[in-house]
C-alpha cells in the first residue's frame, strides 16, 4: 500500500507540516493540498463539515500525495472506523481523559489482533493501493488530544498506551482544561505556565517513545515548536487562512482608496 508519509517524516527523526481543513468543500481541500504541507487534517468535530463532505474532500486530494488526516467528532469507534474506510491514514482523537479511553480510541483504529477495527474498506482499498489488509495496522495513525484537566492528571498512564502514536495538543481546549476560565482560550499561548504545561506534555510523549503535535496560530509559533522538540505542527486553518488573506487584501486596498480620495481632494482644493 502507499505509505505513511509523516511516518516516513518520523522515522528521519524529521518534522512535520500539517494543513487544516475545516470547510466542508472539495475545491478548497484541494487548493490547501497543492500547498507544501506533508499531511492535511480534515476537521469532523468542529468544522463547517459531516462525513458526506469529508469523502470527496478525501477524493479531490488523493493526487496531492499528502498524507491525508482526520479529527473524528469524539471517540466513537464507528466514526472512527468510517473515516478510515474514507481514507484517513490517521486519526486524532479528541478528550482523550484516561488510559482506559486510550486503549479504546487505539482498538478502533487497528485491525485484530491488534484492535477491533471491523474490516471494509470500502474506498481506501482503491484509494491505499494494494496489500491494505496486511500493512494498514503499521500505517495507520492513532493520535489522542489532551486538552483536559483529567487528560493532565493522567498523562503518564495515557501516553504509555500501547499503539497511541502520539499526542496532539490544541492549546485553546487545554487553556479552557487547566486553567478554568482564568485565561481565554487561543493558539500560540506565551503565558509562562501554559508554555511549562505544553512542554511538560511534550516530555512526557517523547519520555514513553511517542511523538507529540501541536496546533499553532502562525508560522513562527510553529518553528518555536519543532525546535522544542514537536515533530508535527500545524500552521493555521482554511478559514482562518481565508479571513486574514482576505482582510489583508481589502485593508491594502482601502488604505490607497484613501490615499488616493485625499490626493484628489487636495488637487480640487477641498
Amino acid at each position: 500500500m502507499v505509505p505513511n508519509k509523516v511516518k516516513e517524516l518520523w522515522a528521519a527523526d524529521m518534522p512535520a507540516l500539517n494543513g487544516w481543513l475545516s470547510i466542508g468543500n472539495s475545491f478548497t481541500a484541494e487548493i490547501m493540498a497543492a500547498q507544501d504541507y506533508d499531511s492535511i487534517t480534515i476537521d469532523m468535530q468542529h468544522g463547517a463539515l459531516d462525513y458526506s463532505d469529508a469523502l470527496p474532500m478525501m477524493q479531490s486530494m488523493r493526487a496531492s500525495g499528502k498524507t491525508l488526516m482526520a479529527r473524528v467528532p469524539w471517540n466513537d469507534p464507528g466514526v472512527i472506523m468510517k473515516a478510515l474506510d474514507a481514507g484517513a491514514y490517521g486519526i486524532i482523537c479528541p478528550m482523550i481523559n484516561s488510559r482506559t479511553e486510550a486503549e479504546a480510541f487505539v482498538s478502533a483504529v487497528r485491525y485484530p489482533p491488534l484492535g477491533s477495527r471491523s474490516f471494509g474498506p470500502t474506498r481506501v482499498s482503491f484509494a491505499a493501493g494494494g496489500g491494505y489488509a496486511d500493512e494498514a495496522n503499521a500505517e495507520m495513525l492513532a493520535i489522542g488530544m489532551i486538552e483536559t484537566r483529567e487528560g493532565i492528571e493522567n498523562l503518564e498512564e495515557i501516553v504509555a498506551t500501547p499503539g497511541l502514536d502520539a499526542i496532539y495538543i490544541g492549546p485553546a481546549d487545554l487553556t479552557l482544561g487547566a486553567k478554568q476560565g482564568e485565561l481565554p482560550p487561543g493558539f500560540d499561548r506565551e503565558e509562562p505556565e501554559m508554555v511549562e504545561l505544553i512542554k511538560s506534555i511534550l516530555k512526557a510523549a517523547k519520555g514513553a517513545g511517542i511523538h507529540a503535535c501541536l496546533h499553532c496560530g502562525t508560522p513562527e509559533y510553529a518553528a518555536k515548536a519543532i525546535g522544542w522538540g514537536f515533530d508535527l505542527t500545524t500552521i493555521s486553518g482554511d478559514s482562518r487562512l481565508l479571513a486574514a488573506s482576505a482582510a489583508t487584501s481589502v485593508g491594502r486596498a482601502r488604505t490607497l482608496l484613501g490615499a488616493t480620495e485625499k490626493s484628489n481632494e487636495h488637487k480640487a482644493g477641498y
